[in-house]
């Protein structure tokens, strides 16, 4: 794990709190862990987003008014 160096404050609802206290003692981490960790995982996820939509924008899109004329006309709807 990288070392942690940077303070933020951030205000979780009490029984939020609660369960991280429990995650963190159960799991030998501290609450500053737990949440870097998720927050590295959200921001990997954002990552890999933007590389498929950089990837499919070339694609041709459709109007969500097509695509119900389309599944209208083939009978899907």
């Amino acid at each position: 794990m990288a070392t942690l160096n940077k303070r933020a404050t951030v205000y979780f609802d009490p029984e939020i709190h609660r369960a991280l206290k429990i995650k963190a003692a159960t799991t030998s981490q501290s609450i500053s862990e737990i949440i870097d960790a998720v927050i590295r995982l959200e921001l990997h996820e954002d990552e890999e987003d933007l590389r498929t939509f950089e990837e499919r924008k070339n694609e041709p899109s459709m109007s969500y008014e097509d695509v119900l004329k389309d599944l209208k006309r083939n009978g899907k709807i």
